[in-house]
């Protein structure tokens, strides 16, 4: 199965009474991915690629990259992120953030000793973005294959069963997985895609594609 582009956005209003300095969430914080699996006794794992955090007392832009990732049953490409802070009103000290990791050339190849599908992505880019009003996070898939029974529009929380020939399924791969504080004070987090792994895999952990969190600006 192919897919050109798959996007999608989730908005948080901040509450009348909430106070920016409690949000739950950081400033402004992306990571292009990460991993943490094992099977018998060998252990994979990579830690967060291409962290930013937003600099939420100086304007400018604050990067990060990291180079590909070629483990055993998981490539990566290269990664980077962004996270910016720009003063909208500089009378009334308004600002707005926003963080944004991208990646390319995913491809977990795990699953095929188990009969199942090579999973690849070619690019995917997550945002996440906010100003005193609240926060936003955005989302784009572009260039998937091996998703068989995707559906054509990926609702936020959704989770596709990843299966090997006979049907057996080896991993669960939750999309979109957003997370709102309790209380809610306008902050927001997602993470793009995590997949974990099934016992029936041979494998135990999970792999993890595209990170944000933000928070309203004062």
């Amino acid at each position: 199965m192919r897919k050109s582009v798959v996007a999608g956005a989730v908005v948080a209003l901040t509450l009348a009474t909430a106070a920016p300095a409690l949000a739950g969430n950081p400033p402004g914080t992306a990571s292009s991915g990460s991993a943490d699996f094992a099977k018998a006794d060998q252990t994979y794992k990579v830690e967060p690629l291409a962290v930013c955090n937003v600099n939420p007392d100086q304007a400018g832009t604050v990067t990060g990259a990291s180079p590909a990732v070629n483990r055993n049953g998981l490539k990566i490409g290269e990664t980077s992120s962004t996270c910016t802070t720009e003063v909208v009103n500089p009378d009334e000290l308004l600002t707005r953030t926003k963080s944004v990791a991208t990646g390319k050339a995913f491809e977990l190849s795990a699953l095929v000793a188990a009969k199942g599908p090579r999973l690849k992505i070619a690019e995917w880019t997550i945002t996440c973005s906010a100003d005193e009003k609240g926060t936003q996070a955005g989302w784009e898939l572009k260039g998937m294959s091996g998703w068989t029974g995707l559906p054509q529009q990926i609702p936020s929380g959704y989770v596709h069963e990843v299966k090997a020939s006979n049907g057996t399924v080896l991993a669960k791969a939750k999309f979109t997985d957003t997370v709102f504080p309790v209380p809610n004070d306008g902050s927001i987090s997602m993470t793009l895609l995590k997949i974990t792994f099934e016992p029936s895999s041979g494998y135990t952990g999970s792999v993890t594609v595209g990170t944000v969190a933000c928070s309203p600006t004062p």
